[in-house]
């Protein structure tokens, strides 16, 4: 990795929806180094729409209520944090949800040494074209702040 380069990463929706909602645990510390331009985070327009529609629903009005914080405010700072990148077509299906496949063609795309997920079906990928693909992002040394270089692509 080059000096003061940024790991590039790709979250899941579900990650992601967990790192906004709650201001603590893993996913949120992921976040945070994302905030503060430790990691650098890639979506594309599929994962911004998928976000944008989870983070609307009913189950999550009433944990928004609670703040000052409105699914807007948050899908509108994703789009300040992250970089958009536009969707690659993979050969095939490679997870054993191909749902879940619009998250790999991020990574693919941003060229992402890591996804992070709390989805079981695509830590089965191990490595998919270099990208690591990590469930529970409390493995994740990043989440630790050990500085460690983490596999794939740097």
């Amino acid at each position: 990795m080059r000096s003061g380069a940024r790991v590039r990463i790709v979250l899941d929706t579900n990650v992601l929806i967990s790192a906004v909602l709650s201001q603590q645990g893993p996913s949120h510390a992921l976040w945070d180094h994302v905030l503060n331009a430790r990691l650098e985070l890639f979506v594309t327009q599929a994962l911004l729409d998928e976000f944008a529609d989870v983070v609307s629903r009913d189950k999550f009005a009433a944990v928004l209520a609670r703040t000052t914080r409105t699914s807007q405010m948050l899908l509108l700072k994703l789009r300040e944090s992250a970089e958009l990148v536009a969707s690659v077509p993979l050969p095939a299906p490679v997870s054993r949800d191909p749902d879940d496949d619009s998250v790999t063609t991020a990574a693919v795309a941003a060229q992402a040494a890591w996804i992070v997920t709390g989805d079981r079906d695509l830590p089965v990928l191990g490595s998919y074209e270099g990208i690591a693909s990590e469930h529970e992002p409390t493995h994740n040394p990043a989440c630790r702040g050990s500085g460690h270089v983490l596999p794939g692509r740097a």
